[in-house]
């Protein structure tokens, strides 16, 4: 197995061409130069030890040293051994209430960015847990599957807002349907957390509890905002609110938050309830829980070891500069007498 480390120095390898064009039109400049200044016939007599051939002969060279420390600066590396590292961990789903009741302020700045915030805090000191995201309203979303790349999943994550589904109401079953299908069936320790309002909930939760407790699947719940009430603010393509959501009869809709059924989840199915607000990281504290579970084997990872061979290009490189200081542009007494038999050397 081959690899550069520093692979960004091999962009120097674009100047090459560069310098040959550079060394073209200079030898080309001068000679048109000549040209001018005397005769084709009297360059001989006017510069009787300049060799163009010598000329040529030492630019290769720097060419060809260039080139050899360029790929030393790169660090080329080979793989001398492989090894089979056990990756352990705990499998976590978050399903993340995405509805417009969530666009409410009582949390700041408000109940989904909240939320956003706590999970993207959560995955940046995961290490070696694997962690998924369902996304719900009036239905559920797989926003991306169970991974240990960190970084793709807090892009996926930061694209969510309140039009990732456009359907409206608060589908709790089929998130928690959505998130037990997506487990590995290898996965021993599994866990889902639910971030919710909880409020106007439709499908049958007592199912999707059963079928989570068959799996031996914990559900943690998770929630925002107020019992007695909040209204949801509404804004302009600008980002600027104009009023709060009203009914139809133009009275002021309040969100309420519906502690009942989250804390009947996390009862069902074993695990706790937390109520959500402006200071408290409440997923902290289910990952902290979660840490006391055993760990599963969900995978293994084959890992590299490199060693630096940059000596393969650096050593040739010294010694070729080496030979550079001595291969100047004139002619030699050896090619000169034979320019003089044969006319070889230019």
């Amino acid at each position: 197995m081959f690899r550069f480390e520093n692979s960004e120095y091999l962009l120097l390898l674009w100047l090459i061409p560069i310098f040959i064009l550079m060394f073209v039109f200079i030898v080309k400049r001068r000679n048109e130069l000549l040209k001018k200044f005397a005769d084709v016939n009297l360059h001989s007599f006017l510069l009787p030890d300049y060799s163009s051939t010598k000329n040529t002969i030492r630019f290769v060279l720097q060419m060809i040293i260039f080139s050899l420390l360029v790929f030393a600066f790169a660090n080329p590396q080979v793989g001398t051994k492989l090894q089979e590292v056990k990756q352990t961990g705990i499998d976590v789903f978050i399903c993340l209430d995405v509805s417009l009741s969530m666009s409410a302020e009582d949390i700041k700045p408000n109940r989904l960015e909240k939320a956003k915030y706590q999970i993207s805090s959560l995955i940046q000191k995961l290490q070696g847990d694997r962690i998924g995201l369902v996304v719900f309203a009036g239905n559920a979303y797989l926003q991306f599957p169970l991974t240990i790349d960190y970084s793709a999943a807090n892009l996926f994550l930061s694209a969510v807002d309140f039009n990732t589904i456009p359907q409206p109401g608060t589908a709790i079953a089929s998130a928690i349907q959505m998130a037990v299908q997506s487990f590995d069936t290898s996965s021993t320790k599994k866990a889902i957390v639910i971030i919710t309002d909880g409020e106007d909930h439709e499908g049958d939760i007592d199912k999707a509890i059963k079928l989570a407790n068959e799996k031996e699947i914990k559900i943690y719940t998770i929630g925002l905002g107020s019992p007695d009430g909040t209204p949801i603010p509404v804004y302009d393509s600008q980002g600027i609110r104009i009023g709060y959501k009203s009914d139809k009869d133009g009275n002021t809709v309040l969100t309420k938050l519906n502690e009942e059924v989250l804390i009947e989840i996390a009862e069902k199915s074993g695990a706790k309830y937390f109520r959500g607000n402006n200071y408290e990281d409440h997923l902290q504290k289910i990952y902290e829980d979660l840490e006391s579970l055993e760990k599963t084997e969900f995978g293994t990872k084959r890992i590299s070891d490199y060693e630096t061979r940059y000596y393969y290009f650096l050593i040739p490189a010294v010694l070729l500069m080496i030979i550079e200081i001595f291969v100047t542009d004139r002619k030699s007494r050896l090619f000169k007498k034979l320019n003089e038999k044969i006319g070889f050397e230019k």
